[in-house]
């Protein structure tokens, strides 16, 4: 599935971190960053956990939460959540329920071996709860600042 701008974000309820669940529905009226990332405590996954996190306090003057996900379960999340600090919320999709209707689980390829993963993907949804920017196939230098550009322009 291809995620359309203009439309109505897929809705979603998954385990985060600090016990919580995480719903759309639990950020109406605000902007939402949904940010897709294969694993934990990973070279590229961390550097952009950590790009996010030092831009913080910027999403959230301009109103805007951010979500990390990935198929990490939730002893995964709390670790790399302590060991680098950071303060937003990332939900486990152990299932790839969430992964499949945002259409980020996708076949990829590695030397010649082929296998299902995390496409780095990053989706902003604006305070009705519509799709607005997708970001596919991330290269994580410079993303959280393009992305914090866009959900200021909103």
């Amino acid at each position: 599935m291809t995620l359309a701008v203009g439309t109505k974000a897929p809705q979603f309820s998954l385990p985060g971190t600090d016990g919580r669940n995480i719903t759309l529905d639990n950020f109406k009226g605000r902007k939402v960053v949904l940010y897709f990332y294969p694993k934990d405590d990973t070279t590229g996954c961390t550097k952009e956990a950590q790009d996010f996190q030092a831009l913080r306090k910027n999403f959230a003057s301009a109103g805007t939460e951010i979500i990390g996900v990935s198929p990490d379960g939730l002893k995964s999340h709390d670790k790399f959540r302590t060991k680098y600090g950071l303060e937003f919320d990332l939900a486990s999709d152990e299932e790839k329920t969430m992964l499949q209707a945002y259409g980020v689980w996708v076949e990829k390829s590695m030397y010649g071996r082929k296998y299902m993963g995390v496409e780095r993907t990053t989706v902003l949804i604006d305070h009705e709860g519509k799709i607005v920017r997708v970001w596919n196939k991330v290269k994580v230098p410079g993303h959280a600042e393009e992305v914090l550009a866009a959900a200021k322009a909103l």
